[in-house]
């Protein structure tokens, strides 16, 4: 049993588990596979799996039972489990937190266990954020239940399959607005919110794709799921498409009402989502945050990290700590010394704040010392995090009085990986060091 497996895949015969469980090795994604539930209950229990995959056609109708006890012998960590086919209409399909109909691909499967795992780590943020506010007396407010019909936006020509797919969008529920045009679809996408779109890759595929790929680029578009609907005998591959930000695939062969279910079941996750996010941010308006950055202060977030740790240790998850500490660098000695960068701190403090994760922890630990909680993350991917959001910044010009070029901010960056036997702290402390050292070097 491979004991760094994060994926279990719940199949009876290879058909389905084998090509996917290769491919998502190959993807970073290492699996196992569980050939009934007695071996899905005992590997959960062993390994501390990120996410669980289930195959409908081979597991029935016990699939739904297996998920729920999955889920349960998980606890207090949060699981998601993706059911791979169609269920029965009338079965509760709210076991699952994702149903995709097949085929899947690996590329795509893997796109869409991150940002189920990464909800899954945001639901326990939330919950650990509860718990650290009230004890100052402070209460955020659980996140709001969406209601209404899925927000949907078709995009392409009124091509007779994309017409009848939008017919099925409608009568599965769904509000469906049309735009033909790559500027009509953006006009839409900045003017109200959607909760999914669909690409008609008809004569214009790489207007399509260029259009998932703008979303992308776009920090309040980037979570937006995004089908492309493949014309027959279309160039593009399936490889192509999901590396262009792509959710899911359909052509005209599958049936319009499957692809509307496939539509509204990436609506549906994607409100999930968007709802605990909006939740986490609302702690900005707690009245504990860091006046001049809008992040958590020094002793909130000590305090939160302690929380945390502890909880880090009961999921078994791996946490993360990073520190940002603005660079020492010669030619910012006069702009300091004008308290030019003392200016800066709040704009930069809130950038910060916005480039990191939702359920990732951002404080401001002194007059230019940044820290994050990363929950879920290992050093090598806190490094990757702090280092983006010093390249973003680093390309940010600032201020440095009348008659005087602007200035840019570099920071040095110091990670530790959250050991389970050490206190929260010692962590900070240790990322706090390495980022003395870069200063140093």
């Amino acid at each position: 049993m491979p004991v760094d497996a994060r994926v279990l895949i719940v199949a009876r015969d290879d058909d389905l588990a084998e090509p996917l469980a290769r491919g998502l090795d190959n993807l970073g994604w290492r699996s196992i596979t569980a050939r009934g539930p007695y071996a899905a209950l005992a590997a959960t229990a062993d390994l501390s799996l990120e996410a669980v995959v289930i195959d409908i056609a081979s597991c029935g109708q016990d699939a739904i039972t297996l998920a729920r006890r999955l889920k349960a012998a998980s606890a207090p960590r949060s699981l998601p489990v993706v059911a791979i086919g169609s269920p029965d209409p009338q079965t509760d399909t709210l076991a699952f937190d994702l149903v995709l109909a097949p085929p899947v691909y690996p590329t795509q499967m893997a796109l869409r266990l991150e940002s189920l795992v990464r909800i899954a780590v945001a639901e326990e943020e939330f919950e650990l954020r509860l718990e650290t506010f009230a004890e100052r007396g402070r209460r955020l407010e659980l996140p709001d239940e969406t209601d209404g019909p899925y927000r949907v936006l078709a995009v392409g020509e009124p091509a007779p399959q994309f017409l009848a797919l939008s017919n099925a969008l409608a009568g599965a529920g769904a509000e469906v607005v049309g735009a033909f045009t790559a500027y009509t679809a953006f006009d839409y996408l900045h003017e109200r919110p959607f909760d999914a779109v669909v690409l008609w890759g008809g004569e214009n595929q790489a207007e399509a794709l260029s259009i998932s790929a703008g979303m992308r680029r776009n920090t309040r578009l980037f979570h937006t799921p995004a089908l492309l609907y493949l014309k027959q005998g279309s160039s593009v591959t399936h490889a192509e498409a999901f590396g262009k930000g792509v959710s899911d695939v359909a052509t005209p062969e599958t049936p319009a009402k499957e692809t509307a279910k496939r539509v509204v079941e990436l609506a549906r996750a994607f409100r999930r989502q968007n709802t605990i996010r909006q939740a986490l941010e609302r702690a900005r308006s707690s009245g504990l945050m860091d006046v001049a950055t809008g992040l958590f202060t020094r002793d909130l977030f000590a305090a939160h990290l302690a929380r945390l740790a502890a909880a880090a240790r009961a999921r078994r998850r791996a946490l993360s700590v990073c520190v940002l500490k603005v660079a020492d660098r010669p030619e910012l000695g006069p702009i300091r010394k004008g308290g030019w960068i003392d200016r800066a701190i709040p704009q930069i403090g809130s950038m910060v704040g916005r480039l990191v994760r939702a359920e990732d922890t951002a404080a401001r630990l002194g007059t230019e010392v940044f820290g994050l909680a990363l929950p879920g993350t290992s050093a090598v991917q806190a490094r990757a995090a702090g280092e983006r959001i010093a390249a973003v910044i680093a390309c940010t010009a600032f201020e440095a009085g009348d008659g005087k070029p602007p200035f840019v901010v570099e920071f040095d960056i110091g990670v530790a990986q959250v050991d389970p036997s050490e206190n929260a702290a010692r962590a900070l402390e240790r990322a706090g060091a390495k980022a003395m050292e870069r200063q140093a070097g």
